[in-house]
């Protein structure tokens, strides 16, 4: 972010993303999602790690939250995610509040980047699992339009990436005027027209 570019608040994006798991039954826990190796409780999972290494790395608070790789093992619910996750996503936020948190370096995912791009892999990754857990229980899903215009330039510029394997699958072509969500689904490497199999 330049010094002329709005930093995005996550917090509306997260609050989306937290109604969507109030919205999922027990029933769907262990649905399929887009992604092909993660049920309705991984994702879940993974965003209640995501948030708390987020979190922490916008405060610049680094350790065990932030050196995990997220692909180490396949992330599980703990018993009490109902409450805890909207609680883990609304810190996660306030953290990415201060301005402080978009400069210098920080770490998560045992990466270490700028502040800057690493407020944008959170967004990202807000919006882009926020539209798994939505399409996998199906619940309507309209993500904060700053969220997603900053998510959708984040996985633009790296879509020509040769490092982008080792995060994304390979870009799935949408049209060029499809709607904004569906461009960056297809660019974070996922179908849009995805759906659970009757």
């Amino acid at each position: 972010m330049t010094d002329t570019t709005p930093t995005p608040d996550l917090g509306p994006q997260a609050a989306a993303v937290a109604r969507l798991a109030e919205g999922v039954t027990d029933e769907q826990l262990a649905d399929p999602t887009p992604c092909p190796e993660y049920a309705v409780r991984h994702v879940l999972a993974h965003l209640a790690g995501l948030a708390v290494a987020f979190r922490d790395a916008g405060r610049k608070d680094l350790g065990v939250t932030t050196d995990t790789a997220p692909g180490s093992t396949l992330p599980e619910l703990g018993p009490g995610w109902r409450e805890e996750l909207p609680k883990m996503l609304g810190e996660m936020a306030e953290a990415w509040r201060d301005p402080a948190a978009w400069t210098g370096m920080t770490r998560a995912g045992s990466v270490d980047m700028p502040g800057e791009i690493a407020g944008l892999v959170a967004t990202d990754e807000l919006v882009i699992h926020g539209w798994d857990l939505a399409r996998a229980t199906g619940q309507p899903y309209a993500p904060d339009p700053a969220a997603l215009q900053a998510c959708h330039g984040f996985l633009e510029a790296a879509a020509d990436d040769p490092d982008r394997g080792e995060i994304f699958g390979p870009v799935v072509r949408v049209e060029a005027d499809a709607p904004l969500l569906a461009r960056a689904v297809g660019l974070s490497g996922r179908d849009p027209e995805w759906a659970p199999r009757p």
